[in-house]
C-alpha cells in the first residue's frame, strides 16, 4: 500500500468523526445560543474542544496529502486546469482553504470559550459560518453516493 493511500484512507475515517462532532457541536452551539441563560455549557465546551482538535488533524493529514501524494492535484496543476475545471477548482483549492478557514474560526470559538462563561453573538456567528463551510465543501456524493 502506497503513501497516497494511507493518508487518503486516514483523510476520510477522520472525515465521518468530523462529521459527527460538528453535529454535536452544531446542536450543542444552537442549545446554548437559544438557552434561557446563554451560559456556555460544558457540552458545548468540550465539543468544541474535540471538533477543533478533529479538523486541525484533519488538515495536518490533507494538506500532504493534497500538496505531496495527490497525483490529481499534480496533473491539474501541470495541465493548466486547477482553475479552469470545476471539480478540480472544488477539490484542490475551494475544499482546502474553506476547511482551513473553519479550523481557524473553530480556534478562535474554543479561545473565547476558555476565556468567558457567556456567549457573544459574534461567536455564534463565527459557529454558523464555520459550520457552512464545512457543510459547502464536504464531499457528500463521495461519502455517502448518489
Amino acid at each position: 500500500m502506497d503513501f497516497y493511500n494511507v493518508f487518503l484512507n486516514a483523510h476520510k475515517g477522520i472525515g465521518y468523526l468530523v462529521l459527527l462532532l460538528v453535529a454535536v457541536f452544531t446542536i450543542s452551539l444552537l442549545v446554548c445560543m437559544f438557552g434561557y441563560s446563554g451560559k456556555i455549557s460544558k457540552l458545548l465546551k468540550k465539543s468544541t474542544l474535540f471538533t477543533m482538535i478533529a479538523f486541525h488533524t484533519q488538515v495536518l493529514v490533507g494538506i500532504p496529502l493534497l500538496f505531496i501524494f495527490s497525483p490529481g492535484f499534480k496533473a491539474a496543476l501541470d495541465g493548466g486546469i486547477l482553475m479552469k475545471d470545476a471539480y478540480s477548482r472544488h477539490t484542490f483549492v475551494e475544499h482546502p482553504v474553506s476547511m482551513l478557514i473553519a479550523a481557524i474560526l473553530l480556534t478562535i470559538i474554543y479561545r473565547y470559550m476558555k476565556t468567558h462563561d457567556r456567549i457573544a453573538m459574534k461567536i455564534v456567528i463565527f459557529g454558523v459560518i464555520a459550520v457552512a463551510l464545512f457543510a459547502y465543501v464536504f464531499p457528500w456524493m463521495r461519502v455517502f453516493g448518489a
